[in-house]
């Protein structure tokens, strides 16, 4: 199939590329002694977490348990919930992953270890816990110090847990700058600490595990951190390239888009709107857009109803008609895949493979 041929709005995903991140992340790993374990939220698809587990991952990450379970359809050695599972729906479909899967959670409470710990007993498994710490985002974590020793001390004493370690996300750390040198050598400080100091309380740290897309090539900077879980790098997205971390060359994935009306002078309507692209702001910048259009960078996508992108095409020399196609690069690829049903691989014009989204809407 060709990709003159799909019907728009479609993901398409260029292999080469996509193949070209995957190796220099899997060679990145390698070479700083730093174990793999990829998040799947971005791709949610089996097929290409069964790429990253033969390039050498430990493991996978997921978010939810709905998308532990279509990872379980390749069998991975292991999988990392980097996410507190919180009522006994959720924990007892988790007990039917553990029976098959090795298992770890991320949590920050003694009520998540707590019901975790019930519902590992109940089942007969084990489960390994990393206690998430907040590294700086505010978002989920404990302080490092004595709330995050005293909930250790918990998780190691309940029974059908262990104590694997400590997870972070340093997602205060958005572009890449002098700044953002300073701010992750603060992480690798406060990291240090923590490690000492659970040591020094009788507790084995295994596993620090963190960072983020925008920071991963900085990985091997970051004291004790020894496990990475990224996400973004298998594609990355114009967000990943205005924080300064890739360039657009290694970005894999675009939504192609047909123009439909030019009726509005100085503007175009393409095929895609709330329903097709991230609501995301570009990192950053200024204005108002949710894409950046590959074919006329000029352009402004500024608005956005469900079925209607708005292109601002005053600034750009090319005169776009209807029916015209163009690509737009989304600013954050996680949320417009979890948007599409089915995406395609393809290299040069030639569309190989046509993915399911299998992980698409697991958000329990």
């Amino acid at each position: 199939m060709n990709i003159a041929e799909l019907d728009t709005p479609a993901l398409l995903i260029d292999l080469d590329i996509m193949d070209r991140n995957l190796g220099k992340m899997a060679d990145y790993a390698r070479a700083h002694g730093l174990r793999l374990r990829p998040h799947t939220k971005t791709h949610k698809i089996p097929a290409l977490a069964e790429r990253q587990l033969a390039l050498g991952a430990a493991g996978l990450t997921v978010a939810k348990v709905g998308e532990a379970e279509v990872m379980t359809k390749i069998d991975p050695p292991e999988l990392l919930v980097a996410y507190p599972v919180i009522g006994k729906q959720k924990l007892d479909r988790l007990m039917t992953i553990a029976a098959n899967t090795r298992v770890t959670v991320a949590l920050d409470s003694l009520t998540a270890a707590t019901e975790l710990s019930a519902a590992a007993q109940a089942s007969g498994r084990t489960i390994g816990v990393l206690v998430e710490i907040d590294a700086g985002l505010g978002r989920v974590g404990v302080q490092a110090g004595p709330d995050l020793l005293a909930l250790v001390q918990r998780v190691a004493s309940l029974p059908g847990l262990f104590f694997e370690g400590v997870a972070f996300y340093p997602g205060h750390i958005k572009v890449l700058n002098e700044a953002a040198d300073v701010a992750l050598a603060a992480v690798g400080t406060l990291l240090d600490g923590v490690v000492r100091n659970l040591e020094a309380a009788g507790f084995p740290v295994k596993i620090v595990s963190g960072g983020s897309t925008p920071t991963l090539y900085l990985s091997h900077q970051v004291a004790r951190l020894n496990e990475i879980r990224p996400g973004t790098y298998i594609f990355n997205d114009r967000n990943t390239v205005l924080c300064g971390a890739t360039t657009y060359n290694d970005c894999a994935a675009s939504i192609l888009a047909t123009v439909v009306s030019t009726a509005v002078k100085g503007q175009m309507i393409i095929d895609g709107g709330s329903k097709t692209f991230s609501s995301d702001r570009p990192m950053g910048l200024e204005e108002v857009s949710f894409g950046r259009l590959l074919d006329a960078p000029e352009a402004v996508f500024g608005k956005m109803n469900e079925e209607h992108g708005f292109v601002d095409i005053r600034k750009v020399s090319k005169l776009f008609q209807v029916g015209d196609r163009v690509r737009v690069l989304p600013n954050h690829v996680c949320v417009a895949m979890n948007l599409h049903e089915q995406v395609y691989g393809y290299r040069g014009e030639t569309v190989e493979h046509v993915w399911r989204v299998e992980g698409r809407g697991k958000l329990q």
